[in-house]
């Protein structure tokens, strides 16, 4: 049984045209994310959180998911798809972002 890496990230995005304008390059990721000129990411979900008090503010939550740690670490620090979304993010999240990351058993 292999293992995988599960991250979760959270956004405070507060204008829905910004949070619509993330979730439509979240939506492309999987495809548009190239290491070694082919797609590296296993999946991506992103969506529009519940209001309620519990989602402490952060409006938008994606689940994206790597077949090894060092994928994820191409991910934050190599991958041109994934700092155009930095880019674009860092101009509407408000606040901390908060990222989490996890080993699971398929």
């Amino acid at each position: 049984m292999g293992r995988f890496i599960n991250r979760i990230t959270l956004f405070k995005i507060s204008q829905e045209e910004d949070q619509r304008k993330l979730l439509d390059i979240y939506e492309g990721m999987q495809q548009k994310a190239l290491k070694d000129g082919k797609p590296y990411i296993l999946g991506v979900q992103a969506g529009i959180t519940f209001p309620d008090q519990r989602s402490q503010g952060y409006t938008i939550a994606v689940q994206s998911t790597f077949a090894s740690k060092e994928d994820m670490a191409y991910y934050d620090n190599g991958c041109a798809a994934h700092a155009e979304l930095k880019n674009f993010a860092k101009t509407v999240h408000q606040g901390v972002m908060m990222v989490y990351f996890e080993n699971a058993l398929e």
